[in-house]
């Protein structure tokens, strides 16, 4: 069987309430669908999702999309879904950078090279060593009062025990006060972790990531830009906190310097940001290799993308920090007929065939954008 046709889609989908970053705020996804078809009706889809068109990443939306269907979809288009890996190099080839945009091809071609076989797709990376993993939610109102109570209403339904809180916007001292009243609340009860989305410099790296270490925090996560692995690597050495590459992983190439520097001591992996499914695997054999952590990150995706990680997740023996694959929980509306399970404390990881979603397309039509 070979793949006959590929189509993309640019989808936007609202959110339950404003998701507050440093470089943005989201109170609509956008995520992009690539389709390939193979004999008959027989279908692969991927997906990944971007954050704030440019001010996060250089891939935007409608970039992924024009780049898929020019310059990536010829060297797909007749080929072996099951030779996936050979069309990922034959892509890389040929196609400079876009890893966004190589993420979700290669997605759609695993999940239809699975579904051709009738099995889940992480049969194709290994075999599955996890059934579920746990899962982490992000506490964005900026209230303390509201984040606490969404906590601890998290903790007594046992959706969540892990909380992160995205405090690279505003004052960092009131923003370390609203953390650490938090984690008092809280107590032992659930981890508290902090993402800075590279928003501060060293100097105030130093003094808020010791007042955060001191209060009981569990994990600091790009503290600086990305740029500088240096900066990262003497906070890394400084400090007993876990700090945490993220942005700084933006290839396997990066992801080698990281660890190389020791300029983390965590890796968050992402299919999307490392440029596809086995590229992520490649980084965590890295981080593997240098003694790093994984925390399996998200670009916020729809219960589609989601699926695509947790499945790649539950590949790697050790995902010590847990996952963040809370992404169809922030959304008020699904693309897929079946829906992803979270249950004590943890993400079930979704069974086949593929990716073991089924696609709504009447859904996929009304929010796809009319381009």
């Amino acid at each position: 069987m070979n793949i006959e046709s590929l189509e993309v889609y640019i989808v936007d989908l609202p959110t339950i309430r404003p998701h507050q970053l440093a470089m943005h705020t989201i109170v609509m996804q956008t995520i992009i669908l690539v389709c390939v078809k193979g004999e008959g009706d027989l279908e692969g889809w991927g997906e990944v999702a971007t954050i704030g068109g440019a001010s996060y990443f250089e891939e935007t939306p409608e970039a992924i999309k024009v780049n898929i269907e020019k310059y990536i979809a010829p060297h797909v288009i007749g080929k072996n879904p099951a030779h996936f890996d050979a069309i990922a190099y034959t892509v890389n080839q040929h196609v400079v950078g876009n890893r966004f945009a190589k993420a979700a091809v290669e997605a759609a071609v695993v999940d239809l090279a699975a579904r051709s076989r009738g099995i889940p797709a992480y049969e194709l990376f290994g075999g599955q060593i996890h059934t579920s993993l746990p899962i982490a939610w992000t506490l964005a109102s900026g209230d303390t009062r509201r984040d606490i109570e969404e906590a601890q209403e998290s903790l007594n339904a046992k959706r969540h025990n892990i909380f992160k809180l995205k405090i690279g916007v505003g004052d960092p001292k009131r923003n370390v006060a609203h953390v650490l009243a938090i984690k008092e609340a809280v107590g032992e009860a659930a981890s508290i972790r902090v993402d800075v989305n590279q928003a501060w410099d060293e100097v105030t790296a130093l003094y808020c990531i010791e007042a955060l270490q001191d209060g009981g925090v569990d994990l600091i996560e790009q503290p600086l830009i990305s740029w500088n692995k240096e900066g990262m690597a003497r906070l890394t050495s400084k400090f007993n906190v876990p700090i945490m590459a993220d942005e700084s992983l933006s290839s396997i190439e990066q992801a080698f310097q990281v660890a190389k520097k020791r300029a983390g001591n965590v890796f968050a992996i992402k299919p999307a940001k490392a440029g596809g499914l086995t590229a992520a695997k490649k980084v965590a054999a890295i981080a593997e290799a240098a003694g790093i952590g994984l925390y399996g990150g998200t670009m916020i995706e729809s219960s589609l993308g989601t699926a695509i990680a947790a499945q790649l997740y539950s590949t790697i023996p050790e995902m010590k920090y847990g996952t963040e694959l809370f992404g169809p929980l922030l959304f008020t509306d699904t693309i897929t007929a079946n829906a992803i399970v979270y249950e004590n404390f943890q993400i079930v990881v979704p069974s086949g065939p593929g990716f073991g979603m089924e696609m709504d397309k009447e859904k996929i039509f009304h929010y796809a954008r009319d381009l």
